[in-house]
C-alpha cells in the first residue's frame, strides 16, 4: 500500500512505496513517521491549531547528516517539502499536506563558551532551552517572547526579543550557521566563508536551505532584572497611551517597553505597559520611575524577576493547541489619529484577542540597513492584532476583526512588515519584509535555490522555477 505524497511544485500526486519508505528510514538515523502509525497525529501537529493538516511522511532528524539524507530523498523523488523546527509559523508553513517534512525538533544539543561568550546551539532547540542553558553561565543573546518557540524559525526571520533594544535582533548576532543547501550540500556559512549565504539567512527567512545549527555572540544578563507589567482601565486608555508615545520613543537602549490592549478574564479592558530593563535593578528603577508614578493603575507587577521567568511570561497567553490568527505592520509613532483607531476597533474586539505593540529601536535601528537582509529598521512599534479562540466555527468571526483592524491602521503604517509575522500574503509582502534588500536576496535565491525547493515559508521566489511533474 502506497503513501501518496504531492510533487515538489504541487501539479500531480504518486504513491511513495514501502520500498521508498524504507529507503529513507535506512539512510536517516531519526524516525519516520506515516500516515497509519500510532504517533502520526501527534507528530502532525504544529503550534497554531488553525492548521490542520496531512503530510505523507515526517522525519524526526537527529543530526545533519539526516538532514542531507532527506534533502536527497525528496530532491530525488522531486517532493513538496516542509520544514519544521518549532513549528510556531502563525500559517503552519512547518507542515504540509501530502509533502514530506522535515523535523529538526529533536536536535538540540547546545554548547557555551563562557570565556568567549558564545554558544553553538542546533536549530531544534526552543528559546527556553536556550534561555536556560546560556543562563547558567550568566549570559544571553536576543531571543523571542515566548519559551515553546523554535530558536531556528526566530533567527532565520530577523527575531524580537527583550534584548533587541540593547543589543540588537537575534540574526544580528549570529556569527555563522551550518546549513544544508538545495543540493545536500551541508556548508558552513560566516563573515569569511560562503559569505553571501551568511549575510542572506541573517532575515532571509528558510529560503536558501535548512540551517542546522547557529553560533550566536552572547551578552552578560542578569540572572535578575527589573520586569512586569502596569495596566490602566479602558476609560484611560487614550491618556495612557499618549504617556506611553511619549516615555517609549525617549527611552534608553536597555529598556524595552511593549505594550497591548487587552480583555481580563472578568471582561474587563485595559491598557498594559510591559516593562523589562536589561541592566543593574537600581538604574532600572530610576528609569521606569515616571512610568510607576504616571496615572491610578489598576494592576502594578513591575519588580525584580529572573530573565528565564521574564523569558516565559507569555506562555500561558499562547499555548500550543488554540487558534491564532494575526495581521502585522510597522509604525514610526504612535499617533493621536492612530491611538483613536486602535481605541475603535479594540473596543469590538473577541473577547481573548489581543493589539500588541512591539517596542523595537534602539540597536536595532543603528545597524545599516544592508547589513543584513532585515529592512525595517526604522520602525519603533511592530503594531499586530492577535486573535485567538477555540471554536472553530468562530474562525470567520476572529480572522475578520484582525483583518480590518489592521487595514484601519494602515495609513499609519511605515509599509514594511516583519517576515516573522507573515502570514499566506503573497509576494507583495515579502518584499515589504525586505526593502531595498529584496533585490539582493532574489539573486542569493538564484544562486542557492534556483528550482524553489525550499518553497514553503516567506517565499522568494526565484526567476525560473521549473514545472515538475511525476517522477519516472
Amino acid at each position: 500500500m502506497g503513501t501518496t505524497l504531492v510533487t515538489e511544485r504541487g501539479c500531480g500526486s504518486f504513491a511513495l512505496q514501502a520500498h521508498d519508505i524504507g529507503f529513507l528510514r535506512q539512510t536517516t538515523r531519526g524516525e519516520v513517521i506515516v500516515p497509519g502509525d500510532v504517533a502520526y497525529d501527534q507528530a502532525r501537529k504544529v503550534w497554531n491549531g488553525m492548521v490542520d493538516r496531512h503530510p505523507g511522511a515526517i522525519v524526526f532528524c537527529v543530526g545533519s547528516d539526516d538532514v542531507v539524507a532527506a534533502v536527497n530523498f525528496a530532491r530525488s523523488r522531486s517532493l513538496l517539502v516542509a520544514v519544521r523546527a518549532g513549528g510556531h509559523n502563525i500559517a503552519g508553513a512547518s507542515v504540509c499536506d501530502d509533502g514530506l517534512v522535515i523535523d529538526l525538533s529533536r536536535m538540540k544539543q547546545i554548547e557555551v563558551d563562557r570565556i568567549k561568550r558564545t554558544a553553538r546551539a542546533q536549530a531544534g532547540l526552543n528559546l527556553g532551552e536556550f534561555d536556560t542553558a546560556t543562563q547558567a553561565h550568566g549570559l544571553a543573546t536576543t531571543m523571542g517572547v515566548n519559551a515553546d518557540t523554535g530558536i531556528a524559525g526566530l533567527t532565520l526571520g530577523g527575531g524580537f526579543g527583550k534584548l533587541g533594544r540593547k543589543y540588537g535582533l537575534s540574526c544580528d548576532n549570529m556569527i555563522s550557521a551550518e546549513i544544508v543547501t538545495a543540493d545536500g550540500r551541508l556548508l558552513h556559512a560566516s563573515a569569511t566563508e560562503n559569505s553571501d549565504l551568511f549575510w542572506a539567512i541573517r532575515g532571509g527567512g528558510g529560503n536558501f536551505g535548512i540551517v542546522t545549527s547557529f553560533e550566536y555572540r552572547l551578552f552578560p544578563v542578569g540572572p535578575m532584572l527589573l520586569a512586569g507589567s502596569i495596566a490602566y482601565p479602558y476609560d484611560r486608555a487614550r491618556d495612557a497611551m499618549h504617556f506611553y508615545q511619549a516615555f517609549a520613543s525617549t527611552a534608553p537602549d536597555e529598556l524595552s517597553l511593549d505594550a497591548a490592549l487587552a480583555t481580563t478574564p472578568s471582561g474587563e479592558r485595559v491598557f498594559s505597559i510591559s516593562a523589562c530593563y536589561v541592566g543593574p535593578i537600581d538604574e532600572g528603577e530610576r528609569v521606569v520611575k515616571s512610568l510607576r508614578a504616571y496615572g491610578a493603575p489598576i494592576q502594578h507587577q513591575i519588580g525584580p524577576r529572573s530573565y528565564t521567568e521574564i523569558q516565559s511570561a507569555g506562555d500561558a497567553i499562547f499555548p500550543r493547541g488554540r487558534r491564532y490568527y494575526w495581521k502585522a505592520q510597522f509604525l514610526r509613532e504612535l499617533s493621536d489619529p492612530a491611538i483613536d483607531t486602535l481605541l475603535r476597533a479594540y473596543a469590538s474586539a473577541p473577547t481573548e484577542s489581543l493589539l500588541v505593540l512591539q517596542h523595537v529601536g534602539g540597536a536595532i535601528a543603528r545597524i545599516p540597513v544592508t547589513d543584513t537582509p532585515y529592512a525595517n529598521r526604522d520602525a519603533l512599534y511592530d503594531c499586530f492584532p492577535i486573535s485567538i479562540w477555540d471554536d472553530l466555527e468562530q474562525d470567520a468571526t476572529h480572522i475578520r476583526w484582525a483583518r480590518e483592524l489592521w487595514e484601519a491602521m494602515r495609513t499609519f503604517s511605515t509599509g514594511g512588515v516583519y517576515a516573522n509575522n507573515l502570514g499566506e500574503e503573497g509576494t507583495e509582502r515579502v518584499a515589504a519584509a525586505y526593502g531595498e534588500n529584496y533585490a539582493r536576496l532574489l539573486a542569493l535565491k538564484n544562486k542557492y535555490d534556483p528550482t524553489n525547493f525550499f518553497r514553503l515559508n516567506q517565499n522568494l521566489k526565484p526567476a525560473t522555477e521549473p514545472i515538475r511533474g511525476r517522477p519516472e
